[in-house]
């Protein structure tokens, strides 16, 4: 999403105009000190030059002796020419203590005298300074000649300022070129970095990030469905609230591995699965959850991106929608078998047998009355009552009977307004609909494979549930005379998938320990008296327990 631009310049325009300065600022700040430092030390340099050059000749025997000579000058002219020349300084002047020249580089300043500081030198001195002189400003040093206790001769040895400042300049244009080199080269990293910078941000500038962030954020509160995302490591790099509730998660899940969450082991590895999955439907706790995983291929990490959609509520209406639609085959079976019957009883009156006719149709009455007024009188509870009839008329049709427990009881207004009744009927009507499969197959010889046979065969395909309401807990317990579930599938069989049905089921059970959970109850499995399998479900109608627990037979 691209937002209105209300800058002139990017982000990364910006940050490369204040880099190119601060690039600029400290190789200038750097030159400027080089050159000054290298100023310093060329002075430093050249003072010591001179130094040693003019302590040498004052320590030469043979200065010693030209100054003995009549005429110093004729010898002296000529060595300290050669010295000056060999050392590279300026000039070098040898002088008589009055200050009167015998040496110079300028032979018409020989027997004049010398320009320049001379007490220190006459009490013994060996001293620096700059002055001055017939050659212009000059670094010098002037020093006594001894001979024996007494000064002779003085000498200065000196070099230009403007001979240092020709070497310093020298200096400084190799200086100013790596200089140069190193502003480009920081301008050119500078502008690759910003290049890259600016096709991150989208060439955005500060405050449009900025917004960006804070659109970002209300967005991921705001939307309904889940978004996960994980890094290379499968961490959660980030995660909306959506996600969090739908998968179950506290807020110290960002920045955590995904296997360390504690998810069911397959919503686990369809998150760590590489290859791209769509829209697989898995359990939570208490929740049916949609999941679309996309891997994310760039940068220097791959990741991927999750998201979640929340398939509770259409799991629900969908067992709704099939328990009506097993309703209304019911209906129509019964309607059928109603018109056969009432077809029965007109031929017999037809035929003259009245008392017949009578005895039948009353008979049917009754058997068709039995179930409803034991329901109505022990059910107050209207959605189990309907769901109970509805599921007894569903059995019928199937050859299996539907029997209500004489110890069932539930009374009006034993259950809590906090007790869903969607949940009560997702228990009750997938308990009875396995039981009902299981009786029926066992009835017809159809024992599915692997499950424990019978110790003896069945008289008949038989369902008997109990609904209780009583010591604060809604107790329901689905009992058939199926072939039962073996030890080896006990702990699997509120899997999700699991199932000796076919493909396409096996999420009833699964669901029912979600709900269960959900309302703080718990689910036992056993062993039922006709062999087959027996399901309890309590659930607290006060207050909640630790969770849905599943025991195995």
């Amino acid at each position: 999403m691209r937002l209105p631009r209300t800058l002139p310049r990017s982000l990364a325009g910006q940050l490369f105009a204040m880099q190119a300065l601060l690039v600029a600022a400290v190789v200038a700040g750097c030159a400027y000190f080089a050159y000054a430092s290298g100023r310093d030390r060329a002075e430093e340099t050249a003072a010591r030059q001179v130094r040693a050059a003019a302590l040498a000749m004052a320590e030469s025997p043979s200065v010693r002796e030209a100054i003995r000579t009549p005429d110093p000058s004729a010898v002296l002219q000529p060595y300290a020419e050669r010295v000056r020349e060999e050392t590279g300084i300026t000039f070098v002047t040898i002088m008589d203590p009055k200050g009167v020249r015998w040496t110079h580089p300028t032979r018409a300043q020989i027997g004049r005298s010398f320009i320049g500081h001379t007490d220190r030198a006459l009490r013994g001195e060996t001293f620096e300074e700059t002055y001055t002189g017939t050659l212009g400003p000059s670094i010098r040093v002037v020093t006594p000649v001894h001979d024996g206790d007494t000064i002779v001769g003085l000498i200065s040895a000196g070099i230009t300022v403007e001979k240092v400042s020709t070497q310093v300049r020298e200096q400084l244009g190799a200086l100013g070129t790596a200089a140069g080199a190193a502003l480009v080269l920081g301008a050119l990293g500078t502008y690759v970095i910003n290049a890259r910078l600016r096709r991150h941000t989208h060439g955005m500038n500060a405050g449009e990030l900025s917004r960006m962030h804070t659109y970002h954020e209300a967005t991921l509160h705001a939307v309904r469905e889940g978004l996960l995302m994980l890094d290379g490591q499968r961490r959660v790099a980030l995660i909306n609230d959506a996600g969090r509730e739908l998968l179950g998660l506290g807020p110290g899940a960002v920045g955590r591995r995904i296997d360390e969450l504690a998810l069911p082991a397959p919503l686990t590895g369809a998150l760590l699965a590489s290859e791209p999955r769509v829209d697989e439907v898995h359990l939570t706790v208490d929740r049916v959850v949609v999941v679309n995983t996309s891997p994310v291929v760039g940068g220097e990490r791959r990741g991927t991106v999750v998201t979640l959609r929340d398939h509770t509520e259409l799991q629900a209406l969908s067992g709704e929608l099939d328990s009506e639609r097993g309703f209304t085959q019911a209906l129509r079976s019964q309607a059928h078998e109603a018109a056969n019957r009432l077809h029965t009883v007109v031929s017999l009156i037809e035929l003259g047998r009245v008392e017949e006719a009578v005895d039948f149709a009353t008979a049917e009455l009754e058997l068709a009355q039995v179930l409803t007024d034991r329901v109505v009188d022990a059910v107050a509870e209207p959605v189990l009552a309907a769901l109970l009839l509805g599921k007894a008329a569903q059995a019928n049709e199937r050859g299996v009977e539907l029997l209500l427990a004489e110890d069932s009881l539930i009374d009006d207004g034993a259950l809590p307004r906090a007790l869903p009744p969607r949940d009560l009927v997702t228990i009750l009507g997938n308990l009875i609909d396995n039981a009902v499969d299981a009786a029926s197959e066992a009835a017809t010889g159809g024992a599915p494979p692997g499950a424990v046979p019978a110790p003896r065969a069945a008289a008949r395909a038989l369902v008997t549930v109990t609904a209780r309401a009583e010591s604060g807990e809604l107790l329901l317990r689905v009992a058939d005379t199926g072939a039962g579930i073996g030890p080896d599938d006990a702990d699997e069989v509120f899997r999700r998938g699991w199932t000796t049905n076919g493909a396409g089921r096996g999420l009833g059970l699964a669901l029912v320990r979600q709900a269960a959970h959900r309302n703080g109850g718990t689910v036992t499995l056993g062993r039922a008296r006709g062999g087959g399998a027996e399901f309890t479900v309590r659930l607290p109608l006060a207050g909640r327990t630790t969770g849905a627990e599943v025991v195995a037979p």
